[in-house]
């Protein structure tokens, strides 16, 4: 099911305006920054040369998820099943 929403999304166009839709949402907030911010304390703490970006990546990915905030969630979720359903 998820591969058949994620291929109709692509074909649609639709997954794009939802990704644009969710990079401003996301400025908007100041989520990027405070990412930003927490991506310059983890290279602080463990050092430039002694991290790679695949252990950035590992170490920020659930902080960036975990503070995606609800509502945004919540009207990406809802354009998703607004989408499906004249689809």
């Amino acid at each position: 099911v998820r591969a058949s929403v994620n291929q109709k999304l692509e074909e649609s166009g639709e997954k794009e305006k939802l990704k644009e839709l969710l990079r401003k949402k996301l400025i908007e907030r100041g989520w990027r920054d405070e990412l930003k911010d927490f991506c310059k304390e983890v290279i602080k703490s463990k050092g430039l040369e002694q991290i790679s970006v695949e252990d950035l990546v590992a170490e920020i990915t659930p902080r960036g998820r975990a503070t995606i905030p609800d509502d945004i969630k919540a009207e990406l979720l809802e354009r998703i099943r607004k989408f499906l359903a004249t689809a």
